[in-house]
């Protein structure tokens, strides 16, 4: 959450909060650039990284989620950062039950699938952090998990952690049909974000595009509509 001058708490998910902004605008563009990178191939599982932390990963994917269900598709967002969740903060939503309890369930457990208030989009939280969040993450449960969401909705959002710190994302990348990077202008330093890029491409990766946040935006240029 953010705060505005005058005190106030203020929501990051932009794409809600202020739809006829540009940043939610730009939220909308991401979202055709997606689409249309995969007409030869269709994606159906996205997972957003970061090369650091705090670089604006979860907050893009989030406000990406939301975007694709204001288009009406059906879409679930699941939180894979199993070091520092947060998806469940942005939406107000709790985190007792998600992801790693329903795999540590029966295989034919029911998915914990929470209401956002947005109409089409779900989330799946992280649940209780593991002591080895790789090892759930590269698991043949995992896999099958991945397997029932997609079953589930038209497209299925990751959120992970960011893949220079640890093997996380580069662990379930190999799982998805798509990744998203997201750097920090300002912040991300060239060598990070090459490093980042190296290390999705050892496990071949499919990276589908790249987000750079808190960039300046030229003068005059903003929403028509």
């Amino acid at each position: 959450m953010t705060t505005s001058p005058n005190g106030a708490t203020r929501s990051p998910l932009i794409a809600l909060r202020d739809p006829r902004s540009a940043a939610a605008e730009a939220y909308r563009t991401l979202r055709t650039n997606i689409q249309f990178s995969s007409l030869d191939r269709q994606l159906h599982t996205l997972l957003a990284t970061s090369s650091a932390p705090d670089e604006g990963k979860s907050t893009t994917i989030a406000n990406l989620a939301v975007t694709m269900a204001q288009a009406e598709q059906r879409v679930i967002l699941v939180d894979c950062d199993l070091r520092r969740p947060t998806l469940h903060t942005l939406f107000g939503l709790p985190n007792d039950a998600g992801l790693t309890s329903t795999i540590l369930a029966q295989d034919d457990a029911e998915i914990p699938l929470l209401e956002t208030g947005v109409p089409g989009l779900s989330l799946l939280a992280s649940g209780p952090l593991p002591p080895r969040p790789a090892d759930i993450l590269g698991s043949r449960k995992m896999e099958a998990m991945i397997s029932r969401l997609r079953g589930l909705a038209d497209i299925v959002l990751f959120d992970t952690p960011p893949v220079v710190a640890v093997t996380d994302a580069a662990v379930l990348a190999t799982r998805v049909d798509g990744v998203l990077l997201v750097f920090q202008a300002g912040k991300t330093s060239r060598e990070r974000g090459r490093q980042a890029r190296q290390i999705l491409e050892k496990v071949k990766a499919n990276i589908v595009g790249v987000v750079l946040n808190n960039a300046k935006v030229e003068q005059g240029y903003g929403y028509y509509g």
